[in-house]
């Protein structure tokens, strides 16, 4: 993705981005932090929210003549069915004559691969024709969005020692360095929370120098 970001910069043709993958894991993190490397460079970042989707024919008209280059940013995009804003995108992405101009790429982020829910009847629609499988309309429709990102970036689960790794670094960062009751702390810490990522470790390295 920062190569990605890198060639946009430059002025070079690039890919609209999807992140998506498991909650807490840095995804929009990421975005945030490309923009703090490229910005002086003249890269600047939009943040538009789903309500906002439908208007991005009259963003990208403004956006159009400006002289910096633009990430429209969406962060934690899912769709319930039929709404207005699903199809705004769809063809903001590709197949609109009121697209993004070469100065605009998107990135959206999403705890959703394909952004919709997917149900199990939806799956039974699926037939198998001389050894192929073809996927019945609405799986077909749901994949469409998705398909239209160039560049997927996918944030798995971590596993139980980077998670120690990260709230390590962000406690000594905070002052309060690891002692012999640190990994059972914050092992007690994910568990309650339900999950071990970057922003669990997180809150929990705030908690330990807050005790300490």
């Amino acid at each position: 993705m920062d190569a990605n970001t890198r060639q946009f910069v430059a002025g070079k043709p690039a890919n609209n981005a999807l992140l998506t993958g498991a909650r807490g894991c840095g995804k929009s993190s990421l975005v945030k932090a490309v923009h703090a490397k490229y910005a002086p460079k003249g890269l600047r970042l939009i943040e538009v929210d789903k309500a906002g989707l439908p208007q991005l024919p009259d963003l990208f008209e403004l956006l159009a003549e400006a002289d910096y280059r633009f990430i429209v940013f969406i962060d934690d995009l899912t769709f319930a069915e039929h709404e207005p804003g699903y199809a705004s995108l769809k063809a903001a992405l590709d197949g609109s004559l009121a697209g993004p101009s070469d100065n605009v790429l998107i990135y959206a982020t999403s705890n959703r691969r394909h952004l919709m829910p997917e149900y199990m009847a939806e799956n039974l629609e699926t037939q198998y024709l001389g050894g192929e499988v073809h996927p019945g309309e609405a799986i077909e429709e749901k994949v469409s969005l998705s398909d239209r990102f160039g560049l997927w970036v996918s944030f798995h689960a971590m596993d139980q020692d980077t998670y120690l790794d990260i709230a390590r670094h962000w406690a000594a960062a905070l002052g309060a360095p690891a002692d012999d009751g640190f990994e059972r702390a914050a092992l007690q810490w994910s568990m309650g929370r339900g999950a071990r990522n970057g922003r669990v470790a997180w809150q929990f390295a705030r908690d330990w120098a807050g005790r300490q």
